[in-house]
């Protein structure tokens, strides 16, 4: 749809959320890199580096695991430290004009709660919690930190660059001897509480998702290439419903071609004069 055209700017975004004022948010890494935590993938849509660990891989070999937890215990620090940025904050400013229904995110850092989105569903699940694959017991990130650092003391003055996935660059390193605490409860597999790649989304956040998807009357995505098909399914379906289909995200997407309204602009700065310009509208009708 947006084939030949320019990208618009943040006044016909803000023109576009006046015409529809029940919007779909999905966020995806690009709201959150103001806040230190690193995308996946550039302008054009590609991987920055190597592809995150499969869920096949981490289930099925212990050396990936001591890999995966090793990583973690180093990139903990900056994922369990980082505060929302200004497309956080903005995004919870319009949920709470009344224009954000729901807020579909791709991200796994929990940013989106902590600026204050109450309206939220987390697609891939949260970082900050552990999951046991055999039992089900959920358990605080933070909590395993203390238990990884107890068990592999030895680890704890290494440092590294922060990758996506709340683990870190760590790499030429035996992981071999790495020593990864089991659940408390049964004794069972630990895994983060997030949905990898090869993994499925649980259907109940779909179901959640696409009820309201329904409920609203436009989409708006915000910071994604929306290569993952989990996410890019959605603009699929607010398209084949007759919803028009907004993004603010610097360099390529998977939906082009879907998009009524494109601006190729910083999302953090872009989203914050969409809700300033929005607040503004608000103090005039007063």
């Amino acid at each position: 749809m947006l084939a030949g055209m320019h990208a618009h700017s943040t006044a016909n975004l803000a023109e576009f959320v006046r015409r529809h004022p029940r919007l779909f948010v999905l966020t995806g890494a690009g709201c959150s890199t103001e806040s230190g935590i690193p995308d996946y993938r550039d302008a054009n849509g590609d991987w920055k580096r190597a592809a995150p660990v499969t869920y096949q891989a981490f289930m099925g070999s212990e050396a990936t695991r001591k890999r995966y937890w090793a990583r973690s215990l180093i990139g903990w620090r900056i994922m369990g430290e980082a505060r929302p940025g200004a497309a956080h904050h903005a995004l919870a400013r319009l949920e709470s004009a009344g224009r954000v229904h729901t807020l579909l995110t791709q991200n796994v850092d929990g940013l989106h709660d902590a600026a204050g989105s109450r309206a939220t569903i987390d697609l891939h699940g949260r970082i900050d919690t552990v999951c046991c694959t055999d039992c089900g017991t959920r358990t605080p990130r933070a909590q395993l930190q203390t238990r990884l650092l107890a068990c592999n003391p030895e680890w704890a003055h290494l440092s590294a660059r922060s990758a996506p996935d709340g683990d870190a660059d760590l790499e030429g390193r035996d992981f071999s001897g790495f020593d990864i605490p089991a659940c408390e409860q049964c004794g069972g597999l630990l895994k983060p509480d997030v949905v990898f790649f090869g993994e499925s989304v649980p259907p109940s956040r779909v179901v959640a998702a696409r009820a309201a998807l329904q409920a609203c009357d436009a989409m708006l995505v915000a910071g994604s290439s929306l290569m993952v098909y989990s996410g890019f399914r959605f603009v699929q379906a607010a398209a084949a419903a007759g919803l028009p289909v907004a993004a603010v995200n610097l360099g390529r997407t998977r939906a082009d071609d879907l998009l009524a309204l494109k601006v190729e602009r910083p999302v953090g700065e872009t989203l914050a004069a969409l809700a300033e310009s929005l607040s503004t509208d608000s103090l005039r009708a007063a």
